[in-house]
């Protein structure tokens, strides 16, 4: 991707050594300098430029964890975001795939770092550095937007002398910013359910926001997005890897969807509304071959028409090399694999596969599904040592080569942009919503839909009978592995804890045992807790 907003991200922010240091979840957001490299937010907005690039920092925090990519906090002014937490260890993306993707059937790594197995084996605990990371990094984000959105008011702009046109171009970035805010909270709802809600028009400085229940999040986020399609640009009119009115459409989308289970209230008949008009927003569906999404040049090989939201990697301006892609591509490579051909340096001998995930699909070569793309040369299909990295398939779903079979512009760290939201998902969701009953759903669209999917994807095409829900739960694993929705659509299904779905090392046994229903949600981290006393633990943790 090569766009200069991506590079304000990437490069002059971070020059510039903006520190917005969330010193706990009880501040809102702490932005004293602690040396004369770092500015004052009142005094750092005097600058025109300033606006661009805290949105930038916004954007560029979806990917690196601090400000030197990942965040070396023994090197003066590269400090990582959140104070005693690596920049790489705190990255957004590798964090949501942390707790969306080793929690399920479809990946598991082979590492020991402190509590990571037990995001394996669905055992976790309170005191798990990697969903402490997840909860800081998330209310950083809504921090740093919150500032944002307090020095961008009509007052502050208007004392600053701030011209008509800037003004204009602020109105559009105070929209963007109230959108990953809100996908923030998405995140935190998802994941924690009963969280604090903190906005612009609470205090700066030590206070115990108060925690509301994940109903109200739920309304406060549905709220937000539907506000925003007033104010964000319009579909398909912002720069690419911004977002627009679509984007807040689709995650409004995915909200109701899931609403049976974050409010108890089925929402499907507007899930399916929504999706409709995501899908007829001028985004479309990508008529190429499916392994172009997932390729260093996916921002520009007609992949990029139905990426709605990506979060874009570079490897010449992101100096990243344990944060978001650079850590699923380089821990996803082991065994007998040749890094090279994978466009990569290297590998870290993690991630792979369990068996039932490979099961979905019809074979194991990708022959009848090319979506089933496994390396298992070397490697056993059964994980009978969780450590053990040649136990389980690897998966080669992204490679750091352009589309072309040419070298991406560095093999450490990838160019792939993350798909985060792209509109074959609203494909899926719409059919999902139909199939659960909406109204406002065509059986036959539906179907016409799934059938466009699995036709890119060499697969059989199906009848309307075949197009059950535990059809689509299946589909939405071959389609979005590795995507970070497995752990939302397991629970969504009913499948992620108890019985019904076992999968190897699930409740930690090789072959995989039921788990506690309690664990469709993550603990409120226990350090998280001892920040803000106020906060009150998840049942049965």
């Amino acid at each position: 991707m090569k766009i200069s907003f991506k590079y304000i991200s990437y490069f002059f922010l971070f020059v510039l050594g903006l520190s917005m240091t969330l010193t706990s979840c009880t501040d809102d957001l702490n932005v004293t300098p602690k040396d004369d490299d770092e500015f004052l937010s009142e005094t750092f907005f005097q600058d025109p430029a300033s606006y661009k690039q805290v949105l930038a920092k916004l954007y560029a925090g979806l990917y690196v964890g601090g400000n030197d990519g990942d965040g070396d906090a023994s090197q003066p002014g590269k400090n990582p975001d959140i104070a005693g937490l690596g920049g790489d260890f705190s990255s957004y993306l590798r964090l949501l795939f942390v707790t969306q993707e080793f929690s399920t059937d479809e990946a598991i790594i082979a590492w020991a770092d402190g509590t990571l197995p037990t995001l394996n084996s669905q055992t976790w605990a309170p005191a798990n550095e990697f969903l402490e990371g997840t909860f800081s990094r998330a209310f950083y984000h809504i921090s740093v937007a919150n500032e944002f959105l307090r020095q961008t008011t009509d007052d502050k702009l208007t004392a600053r002398g701030v011209d008509a046109n800037l003004k204009a171009d602020i109105a559009k970035f105070r929209a963007e910013a109230r959108f990953l805010r809100a996908f923030s909270y998405y995140n935190l709802m998802d994941l924690f359910g009963n969280v604090p809600i903190t906005t612009e028009n609470d205090p700066v400085g030590f206070f115990y926001p108060v925690q509301k229940s994940r109903a109200e999040v739920f309304a406060f986020i549905e709220s937000e997005l539907k506000d925003l399609d007033n104010s964000l640009v319009a579909s398909k009119q912002n720069e690419y890897g911004r977002v627009d009115k679509t984007a807040a459409k689709f995650l409004l989308a995915q909200i109701y969807l899931n609403s049976k289970v974050y409010t108890g209230v089925e929402r499907n008949n507007e899930a399916a509304t929504l999706c409709s008009e995501v899908i007829n927003s001028g985004y479309t569906f990508a008529d190429v071959p499916y392994r172009f999404l997932f390729s260093a040049d996916n921002n520009r090989n007609g992949a990029q028409s139905e990426f709605i939201f990506p979060i874009v990697g570079d490897g010449n301006a992101i100096r990243a090399t344990g944060g978001g892609m650079s850590f699923i591509m380089h821990a996803s490579i082991g065994g007998s694999m040749d890094a090279a051909s994978r466009g990569m340096d290297g590998g870290w001998q993690g991630i792979r596969t369990r068996r039932e995930f490979v099961n979905l699909f019809p074979d194991e070569t990708g022959t009848g599904d090319k979506r089933g793309t496994f390396y298992t040369a070397g490697q056993s299909k059964d994980i009978n040592n969780v450590g053990t990295f040649t136990d389980g398939y690897a998966v080669t779903k992204y490679i750091n080569k352009n589309s072309d079979g040419t070298a991406a512009q560095r093999n450490d760290i990838p160019d792939i942009d993350f798909p985060m939201f792209r509109l074959t998902d609203a494909y899926l969701m719409y059919a999902e919503a139909t199939v659960r009953g909406a109204s406002t759903g065509n059986i036959n669209t539906a179907l016409g839909y799934i059938n466009q999917i699995r036709t890119r994807a060499g697969a059989q095409t199906i009848t309307t009978a075949q197009l059950t829900l535990d059809f689509l739960l299946d589909e939405r694993g071959r389609e979005l592995f590795w995507e970070c929705h497995r752990r939302t659509d397991l629970i969504r299904f009913g499948k992620f804890t108890g019985g019904s779905k076992i999968w190897q090392w699930k409740g930690g046994s090789v072959n995989g045992n039921a788990t506690e229903s309690y664990r469709d949600l993550m603990p409120i981290p226990a350090r998280n807790i001892q920040a803000n006393p106020t906060l009150k633990q998840n049942p049965q943790y």
